[in-house]
């Protein structure tokens, strides 16, 4: 199988790319990525000498461009590429709306055009809007986002429904809980919690904290999304999470111990516009029509975040320094430039 994996240079993107080239030794993968902020190729350093893994720069909006990458055959995608972060959309969406909902239109014409045979698009349960205590949501509730990100995603799987009711084009939507683990982009809750705790900065905690989260650690993420290319039904929305809701300040005071670091770097600061109380999801089905489910308990991941973290201090830096940026320009140039002599 080769498939065409976007925003694979991202958090989530980039552990799936490893995990799927380590797992299964006949595929191949072509990652394309924008290469945003967030876009971090030094994430696949490991990969340099794969021969069944390549790289190609571009923007998943660009519909001309997105038509040419299709030119080669794929026998599947999985789109990750997004903007993502709920702060980012609040101050300015229209990002958001150009990369998440034109975005995955481009991806999704060009790829029915091609017969491409699978396409997995990657949402998120912020599309389900703030519930109340005690209730989950299911594939078929109500779309009640309450941030231009939520929004945007939301659009962008109605998108992808209407590929399937219209032209039974065989796309299959995730929606999944709160991803953490390595590589995660320090601007998100556990990472940026651990690099502040490690340079004894306060941890800004927006309202009172007790906002609910389902925390999936990424390489169960990885594993469902592997699992839905082969075993998922086409025109199917699937929930994904590890179906323990807990709260944010639990989270931070969690790591705070790992790091031996004292409760009074906690400050809480003003809570964010639109701020969802409580995400929980029910993930019955996938677990039903497939053999998957989370293998990674809350304890044990955060444990193996927190030691990433600080077993890779110089990415850490790279990251918040910028530095990483100029990776492309550094490594992937050159290697142009030796696979067009060959």
């Amino acid at each position: 199988m080769k498939i065409l994996v976007t925003g694979g240079a991202g958090f989530i993107g980039s552990n799936f790319v490893r995990h799927f080239l380590q797992n299964r030794p006949d595929d191949a993968v072509l990652n394309l990525d924008k290469l945003t902020y967030a876009g971090n190729l030094e994430n696949l350093d490991s990969l340099r000498s794969v021969s069944r893994y390549d790289f190609l720069r571009g923007d998943v909006s660009d519909a001309d461009f997105i038509r040419s990458v299709f030119e080669k055959p794929f026998d599947a995608v999985v789109h990750f590429a997004a903007e993502t972060h709920v702060d980012r959309s609040i101050a300015g969406g229209r990002e958001f709306i150009e990369s998440n909902v034109l975005g995955t239109y481009a991806l999704l014409d060009a790829a029915r055009r091609a017969r491409v045979q699978r396409f997995i698009h990657v949402s998120t349960d912020e599309v389900y809007g703030s519930l109340q205590p005690g209730e989950t949501a299911h594939e078929n509730s109500p779309l009640q986002p309450n941030s231009p990100y939520a929004a945007s995603k939301a659009s962008s799987d109605l998108v992808a429904r209407s590929f399937w009711s219209t032209y039974r084009f065989p796309v299959i939507t995730t929606r999944c809980s709160n991803n953490y683990g390595p590589c995660q982009f320090p601007e998100k809750l556990i990472p940026l919690m651990i690099t502040r705790a490690l340079r004894d900065e306060k941890l800004p905690v927006y309202g009172d904290g007790l906002n609910e989260r389902d925390w999936i650690f990424v390489e169960d993420h990885c594993r469902a999304i592997e699992t839905l290319l082969t075993s998922g039904r086409p025109g199917e929305v699937y929930n994904i999470g590890f179906g323990e809701p807990v709260a944010n300040l639990e989270i931070v005071r969690a790591l705070l111990r790992s790091l031996n670091k004292p409760e009074s770097l906690v400050e809480f600061v003003a809570d964010r516009p639109g701020h969802d109380r409580r995400y929980a999801l029910d993930t019955r089905k996938i677990r039903a029509e497939t053999e998957w489910k989370p293998a990674v308990g809350l304890a044990e991941g955060l444990a193996r975040t927190v030691e990433w973290y600080l077993s890779h201090p110089g990415w850490v830096e790279r990251v918040t320094s910028g530095e990483y940026l100029n990776y492309y320009d550094k490594f992937y140039t050159r290697r142009r430039a030796t696979l067009a002599e060959i």
